[in-house]
């Protein structure tokens, strides 16, 4: 127990949640082994961060210091897990005398994905990207529809979707689908974003909404680099219709972005080949009728 007034260190499962939920990349240490006098014995664990900062421990000293190094190694090498062995007096220099294995596993937080609009077309998004593995956030102003029971597993606020764009703060691993019933409201959403770092900026919309909003963002200041940065109309062409074939079709293109698989043409560019070939069509169709 605690002394009175005494200041209770966080448990190492209360600062692996709260770091997820800051979107942290991070590895968990666990000795899962431990003969002889050691520090710490089987089952102790501990967390460091990508920047280094650390929960809990599994011992201090040479066998902390050196398996901190191994943990900051593998974040930097792109994840995985290793596992560290030392007899301590021999391989570190210390007095314990044991020896003392050392389980490393990175842990990836969670993407996460802010939803803006809780419409329609936002709650089987929302579904089938908590079912993908990401952690979902909904925006919208509308009491009614920002209802935590129509998105499970999802975190729900009731607040106004441009003024919750404008208080976010992201990071470049972070997305963004804009789904709101306004197009103005999009407008303002689109514009905070795309100031923002985010590793994808989605909104639904057709051909001519995004000729629009090019116009209007590349009035406004915004570089060609910002605007290009908005992908719309959103999802894989896969001739989507329903609301859940659209959502479909969106956590596919999330899901291509993620695994850095993006196919080559999206609905953008599927949308303009589609044209271009009735448009051959047609003229051969003209020709034919001539003759």
């Amino acid at each position: 127990m605690h002394a009175f007034g005494e200041a209770r260190e966080p448990d190492v499962w209360e600062v692996l949640a709260r770091w997820r939920g800051e979107g942290r990349r991070m590895a968990m240490l666990t000795v899962v082994e431990s003969r002889g006098f050691t520090p710490q014995k089987a089952g102790t664990r501990m967390l460091v961060d990508a920047a280094g900062a650390t929960a809990g421990t599994i011992g201090g000293g040479a066998i902390e210091h050196e398996a901190l190094r191994e943990a900051r190694a593998l974040l930097e090498a792109g994840g995985g897990a290793i596992t560290v062995r030392k007899q301590l007096t021999q391989d570190l220099g210390m007095c314990c005398g044991g020896e003392m294995v050392v389980y490393i596993e990175s842990l990836e937080a969670p993407p996460r994905l802010f939803l803006f609009g809780a419409g329609y077309i936002a709650r089987p998004i929302a579904a089938l990207a908590t079912g993908c593995g990401f952690a979902v956030t909904v925006y919208d102003g509308r009491d009614e529809w920002a209802a935590a029971s129509r998105f499970p597993g999802a975190a729900v606020h009731a607040q106004d979707p441009a003024d919750a764009a404008r208080a976010l703060e992201t990071t470049g691993a972070d997305y963004a689908i804009v789904v709101t019933h306004d197009h103005d409201l999009d407008q303002r959403i689109v514009q905070e974003l795309l100031r923002k770092p985010l590793k994808f900026t989605g909104m639904i919309g057709s051909l001519g909404k995004l000729a629009k909003f090019r116009r209007r963002l590349e009035s406004r200041g915004f570089t060609p680099e910002q605007v290009a940065r908005l992908r719309t109309p959103l999802g894989l062409p896969i001739g989507a219709q329903t609301p859940e074939e659209i959502a479909v079709s969106v956590l596919a293109e999330l899901v291509a972005v993620r695994r850095e698989t993006v196919p080559d043409k999206g609905w953008e560019e599927a949308a303009r080949a589609r044209h271009r070939r009735s448009r051959v069509a047609d003229a051969k169709s003209t020709e034919g009728s001539d003759t």
